[in-house]
This record gives structure tokens, sequence and C-alpha cells, in this order.
């Protein structure tokens, strides 16, 4: 029979969070060392503490093993997505894209296409992952293609892709954090206009500002463009039918079906195209899937016209379950962190102690930004990240006469859209290796993700925006 443990000193609760963020911060940010290797030594900081506590070694493997657990689905949807881009590859559909793309679009309105259309699918599909995996990786082909930067052109991609994951009534997170703050689903997206609309116009002015200087965009000389868009039209046999792989992904997020048989339906029809309308053997298709594309898999009729340019290339040599190893790594560290992190309960106890300092509704808008990114930091999980300030802070809005639909509009404020913002997280590992770019390299450029917070705080301290209820449960004095 177990017994139960005593709960942390705040000190201790907090020692643990302070441990990760220094290592993080030092040896990330100033020292260049791998994330994977500092998430694992939090891990051992914590699973110490948990001992002192009084936790058994099998509680706290249990606890890590729960937590990943949990993880499954993401690393599944991880592994799905190399193979993903390889079959897409192979099949001819995302260089059948990125041809149209580079004949159509300037590279003056790549940027603020990129922002428009991956709004738009977002919007219609509510899911900023399938955004990001389709019209994104298309989209981030045009951008090399028009030697655009791609750290904007990935920004531009995932500003679009979180603006619909916060306002359709199709995404879960949308779906989930009034659940959680205790409001309803259409007065949360109606409130969420005010923080999120404001930022999306922020953005699309950037991205057009941006897109016309030279500073930023660089026109790739049209020779290149041409040398591209013959050299794709060359190697493959372009067709409408190759764009019925991403169709069944759209259809498939507007009808709400299960993400992982989708994603392997998608493969297999990119598969199948590439063996029947690009010449590819059985044999190549799966090595493809696995390990990734590459150029010198064309059949005999394109060996001619090879070598081909080294923009071609890299645009080409992609994909395959295997690139995704190294991201699942990621996962497992951060997650081992978090699991033990969750078994001594620490984060609920500081959590509820920031509580206790609140006395206006500025500060309590600005307690729950810190609470909500602090739970995305320490445990790399944004459904967390909803939930747990959501639960402890519902009666904290009531008891001031604030409505919860404040409190679910700045929970997705600070955690929906900032999830994709850290290098550990589950969407910040997704939007990396889908896009190409690293988190910190786009971070700058994904003013829809941060725009938000900057919005929430000021309505917070003005009082504009801030809807109220006729009867707090405990009058506050401002």
């Amino acid at each position: 029979m177990t017994h139960p443990k005593p709960l942390p000193s705040f000190a201790l609760a907090l020692l643990p969070l302070l441990i990760m963020f220094s290592l993080l911060v030092v040896g990330y940010g100033f020292m260049g060392l791998r994330i994977e290797a500092l998430l694992l030594l939090s891990a051992a900081f914590t699973a110490a503490i948990a001992y002192k506590l009084g936790y058994c070694w099998d509680e706290i493997v249990a606890a890590i093993v729960a937590k990943l657990a949990k993880a499954m689905p993401v690393i599944f949807i991880l592994i799905c997505v190399g193979g993903l881009i390889a079959s897409w590859m192979i099949s001819g559909t995302i260089p059948y894209m990125v041809y149209w793309g580079l004949k159509l679009i300037s590279p003056h309105y790549i940027l603020i296409a990129a922002f428009l259309v991956t709004s738009l699918v977002s919007v219609c599909t509510g899911t900023s992952w399938g955004s990001a995996g389709t019209v994104g990786i298309a989209l981030m082909g045009v951008a090399a293609g028009l030697d655009v930067p791609l750290a904007a052109a990935a920004g531009a991609v995932i500003s679009g892709a979180y603006f619909g994951d916060k306002l359709s009534p199709l995404s879960d997170s949308t779906n989930f954090a009034p659940i959680v703050a205790g409001t309803t689903l259409y007065a949360h997206i109606q409130h969420m206009l005010y923080t999120t609309m404001p930022g999306f116009m922020i953005a699309a002015v950037v991205f057009w500002f941006a897109g016309h200087s030279e500073t930023v965009t660089t026109v790739a000389e049209p020779q290149k463009v041409v040398g591209i868009i013959d050299g794709l039209a060359q190697l493959y046999q372009f067709n409408l039918l190759l764009l019925l792989p991403p169709l069944i992904i759209l259809y498939g997020a507007l009808r709400q079906k299960p993400v992982l048989p989708l994603m392997l339906l998608a493969s297999l029809v990119g598969l199948v195209l590439g063996t029947v309308l690009q010449g590819f053997s059985i044999q190549q298709a799966l090595q493809a899937f696995v390990d990734g594309f590459n150029v010198g898999m064309f059949p005999h009729h394109a060996q001619p016209l090879l070598p081909i340019n080294a923009d071609i290339i890299t645009l080409l040599n992609r994909g395959g379950l295997m690139s995704m190893m190294p991201t699942i790594l990621l996962v497992f560290c951060a997650f081992s962190f978090a699991g033990i992190l969750s078994l001594t309960g620490a984060l609920t106890l500081v959590l509820a102690r920031l509580i206790h300092l609140i006395r206006t509704t500025g500060q309590l808008i600005l307690a729950t930004v810190i609470a909500t990114i602090s739970v995305v930091l320490s445990t790399s999980d944004g459904k967390l990240a909803l939930l747990i300030p959501g639960e402890l802070l519902q009666d904290t809005y009531r008891k001031r006469g604030l409505d919860t639909k404040n409190l679910s509009r700045t929970l997705e404020d600070a955690g929906t859209v900032i999830e994709p913002l850290v290098p550990w997280t589950a969407a910040g590992v997704y939007m990396s290796s889908t896009l190409g770019v690293a988190t910190l390299d786009y971070l700058p450029w994904a003013i829809q993700c941060y725009s938000g917070v900057i919005f929430a705080l000021f309505y917070g301290f003005s009082g504009i925006a801030i809807a109220k209820i006729d009867r707090p449960v405990i009058p506050a004095a401002e």
C-alpha cells in the first residue's frame, strides 16, 4: 500500500523550474549545447527532489511512462510527417505546387501570400499542423526557389496556421480552452477577436512591407527561377491528380477525421502516384518513404537530366520516417522531465502561490500569462497549459466579477500560440522539422503567435475589452 507523499515546500517546488530555465538559457542560449542533454539533466535534478520527497524509483519511472504514453499520438504524427513529405516528393505533389507557386507568385508577395493562404486553410480546417504540413511545405519550397529568407517564410506560415488554430470552431484547442475556463465556444471565439485581429493586421502589414524591402527579400535572378521551373517540369510528369494527397488531408480535417489514418492514406496515394505517373519502382517508393527522397532515385528516363542544379537538389532531398528520429529523441527528453515534475505536484503549488499575489485585473491577466507560459515551458504540453491555469484561476476570475471568457482568451494567447515558439515542445519540434527552419530563427517572424500576449496585457491593465459579470462572488477592490 502506497502512502501519500508530502508536498514540497515552495522553495523546493520552485527549484526544478529554476534549474531547467537556467540550464536552457545558459546551456542552449549562450553555449549552444544540445537541448536533449539539458532536459535530461533537468530531469535528473527533478528526480532527486522527488526521491527526497519519498518517491521510489519505480514511481518516478511510472510517471515518466505515463507522460510519454500521452505523447505517443504526437510521436506517431511526427513519424508520419516524415513519410508524408517523402511520399509527396516521389509523387511530385510538392514539386507541382512549388512549380505553380514559382510561376504565379512574385518574390515581393510570397510572405504575405504565405500568411494569408495558411490563415485561410487553418480557419477552414481548424488545424495548424495540417496547414503547415500541406500548403506550408509548398510555400516554403516557393520561398526557397525565390531566394526569400526561409526564417521569414516559416514565420509567415506559422503565423497564418495559428491564426486559424485560435479562431476556427473546428480547432481542438479552440474547443478545449472554453471548456476548462467555464465559458462557451462562440463566446470564446468572439472574445478572441480582440487580441487576434489586431495581431493579424500587424502581421499582414509587416509581411507586406518586408516583401518589398530589399534588406529582407532579395529578388532571385530570373534565370534561376526559370531554371528551377524547367528542371521540375523535366523531372516530373505534372498532372492535376498530384493534388489528391493534400486534398485528402484537408477534406479529412474539415470532417474531423483521425489524423494518423489520413496521413497514412495520403502517403499511400502519393507512393502510388509516384510509381504510376513518375515511373519509380515500388522498392524506390518504399525506400523513400522510410529513408527520405533524393534525386538519385529518379528513373532512367530522367537520368540524362542529372546532375541538376543545387537549388532543385536542396528542394527535393527531404523527408522519410528516419528523418524524424532526432525529433522523437527531443520529445522523449522533454516529457521525461515533465513526467517527474507532474509527479511531485511542484508546478501546481507554484501557480497556487502566484494566485495569492493578485490584487488588480491587470495583475490577474499577467498572472494567467505567466502561469500558462510556465506550464508550456516546463511540461512541453499545450493542453496542460490550458488545463492547469484554467482550473486554478477560474474561481479567481469569477470572484473578481470577470467573465471567464477573459480567462479562456488569455489561455490561448499565452498557451496555444506560444507553444510553437518553444524548441522542445511538440508544436515547436513539429514546425521546425516540417518547415526546415530552427524554432529560434523563425520566432521573430511568428508575429501572430506573440502579439496576442501583448494585447492581452494591454487590455488587462487598461480595462479595455475586459468582459465583466453582474455579480462577483466576492467584490474585489481595485
